[in-house]
């Protein structure tokens, strides 16, 4: 007998996300996943000024703020043929890395490390002992048992109040955590310590985007000049700044994350054969060494792995009609032509259509529409997109810096090749990039400073940025990679105005529903065959899906198969 289950809302990502379950003897048989909120950046577009799109595009996301902008200003220069000076490359690529350091460290500490740490356990440790093995494994100076022992006094506090604050209402307790009490209290000390350090490391987008989150973004190039004698510019003292928090993200990193992460990692080496799902790996790569115009010198290589074959990356063009198409079989929405074939995004339409059923509901109604994602495909195969994508293409291609770092922490942890395609692997990557990722941006860096010594301020290119420059009509395509994945933007320009603009991020590929073939995407693929202890608590969904990186908590409402009220998670 099977049972299903509902996860309505995913916490602890940004967004609003449902999945349903199948359970028979103990694993997950079938899933869906369902966005269940439209927003419609699409229709708010069109008409307007391209130059503008960056600062619309950018609030699509309150947590991955500056990729939008990125994206969105490389599609208008790529449609314009506009060429971005080399120190707005640059400043662009350490705005990159600053998102990155942030994103990654604030994913694996407050999003996904509770699915693994057992705050409760936490309670029960030997502050001596915690001590002991965090001096084991860094040499990070908030290590010593007197530490420890104020933070578990904290967490005593809390319980004995009848509260656990920011770690109320967690699945404390369950059979799946393998910790024992003293890696647990490592891993809350790091989480506080994570919020704290966190809010340091984006002060660079206020440097040089003015603010943070949505930092200001300019199509030629960007928004700040350099001078380093002004005080109104980017100075020396700016720079220097900008020098410090990078070496400063980097100890963090190197120290408090990594040694965590495979602390961790270490007892959870049978989820390097859970949660792999599908095949399939798209990455459009990013952080340009030569201009955006040649991706084969990006620091992340672009191309696309079909059937885990490593041996071969397939490459990738946006521009290319028949590579990228969306479909929407599944997605409550029209396209004027049928839903049965894609649409390439030039082509692309945004015309809702809500045929589902009106909350409360039991189950959707999987046969029909059920999610407001629509469903895109590379040469139609289901593609993963995210950080284990960007670094399996990046293996793949022959980008030493990645076959280093992955082959050294595979005989770290004495597991094989194929424990990178799992809920481990995705885990484990988006820590290994933020390693490479914080020894990038110290070469950025260098290289603007070079280039300010030899005299090359500019950051900006007027040319073609008046609409009297431009042709009556233009299209473009502006790719990067967000945290979460490969984003793409497109837009046709006709008369100087959005006459189309369509986004395809990283969510869309992963948690889209099936598309006409029944081919599920990436988040429906990789809970098959996922074990789940209790399904009252089916905390190892929730692992599966935030090792995809979603990303902004809510609540949790669980029903039995008959639609019953079982649990529910008010914060976590």
């Amino acid at each position: 007998m099977s049972t299903r289950i509902v996860v309505d809302p995913i916490t602890r990502i940004e967004g609003h996300l449902r999945i349903e379950a199948e359970i028979r003897d103990g694993k997950i048989v079938d899933a869906y996943s369902s966005g269940t909120m439209v927003r419609g950046f699409e229709i708010i577009l069109k008409g307007r000024d391209p130059r503008d799109a960056w600062a619309f595009t950018e609030r699509a996301c309150g947590v991955c703020t500056t990729v939008h902008a990125l994206a969105s200003v490389r599609t208008v220069e790529d449609a314009l043929k506009i060429a971005v000076p080399p120190n707005a490359e640059l400043i662009r690529n350490l705005m990159f890395c600053a998102q990155y350091l942030q994103d990654h460290v604030v994913h694996f500490y407050h999003l996904h490390a509770l699915d693994w740490v057992d705050v409760v356990s936490a309670l029960k440790a030997d502050p001596k002992k915690t001590s002991e093995i965090a001096q084991s494994i860094s040499n990070w100076p908030n290590s010593s048992p007197g530490y420890y022992s104020d933070l578990q006094k904290r967490l005593i506090t809390f319980v004995e109040s009848g509260q656990l604050g920011i770690f109320a209402n967690g699945y404390w307790g369950h059979a799946a955590y393998k910790l024992p009490p003293e890696v647990n209290l490592l891993g809350v000390a790091h989480y506080l310590e994570a919020l704290e350090w966190q809010k340091e490391v984006v002060k660079i987008h206020t440097i040089f985007g003015g603010k943070n989150p949505h930092p200001n973004y300019l199509v030629g190039g960007v928004p700040c000049a350099i001078n380093i004698d002004e005080a109104n510019a980017i100075n020396a003292e700016r720079l220097a700044y900008v020098g410090t928090l990078f070496d400063q993200a980097a100890d963090f990193v190197n120290k408090v994350y990594i040694p965590d992460l495979l602390a961790v990692a270490g007892f959870y080496k049978d989820w390097g054969a859970i949660g792999g799902g599908l095949p399939n790996y798209l990455a459009y790569g990013d952080l340009p060494m030569n201009g955006y115009g040649d991706p084969t010198k990006f620091k992340f290589a672009r191309g696309a792995i079909l059937n885990r074959n490593l041996g071969k990356v397939h490459e990738v063009d946006g521009r290319d009609a028949q590579e990228i198409e969306e479909y929407i079989a599944h997605s409550w929405y029209e396209y004027s032509d049928g839903d049965a074939a894609g649409k390439h995004p030039w082509a692309g339409e945004t015309k809702l259509k809500y045929s589902g059923p009106k909350p409360p509901y039991e189950h959707l109604d999987v046969e029909k529409k059920y999610s407001w994602l629509k469903t895109p495909r590379w040469k139609g195969n289901p593609m993963e997109v995210g950080p284990l994508a960007r670094m399996l293409v990046s293996y793949a291609a022959g980008h030493q810096e990645v076959i280093d770092i992955v082959n050294a922490t595979l005989k770290q942890l004495d597991v094989p090749v194929a424990a990178l395609f799992s809920t481990l692997g995705r885990t484990a990557a988006r820590g290994l990039e933020t390693v490479l990722v914080a020894r990038w941006a110290k070469e950025f860096y260098n290289q603007l400073l070079a280039n300010i010594k030899n005299g090359d301020t500019r950051t900006f290119n007027k040319d073609r940025w008046e609409p009297d420059s431009w042709p009556a009509e233009a299209r473009g395509v502006g790719m990067t990679e967000a945290p979460r994945g490969a984003l793409s933007h497109w837009i046709v320009i006709k008369d100087k105005k959005i006459e189309n603009y369509q986004l395809v991020v990283p969510s869309t590929w992963n948690a889209s529903p099936r598309d006409p073939k029944g081919q599920m995407s990436a988040y429906e693929s990789s809970l098959i065959g996922t074990p789940v202890k209790n399904p009252d608590q089916p905390l190892e969904i929730l692992r599966t899906i935030h090792s995809f990186d979603p990303c902004l908590a809510c609540a949790v409402h669980l029903y039995d198969e008959k639609g019953r009220y079982v649990h529910q998670i008010n914060t976590f």
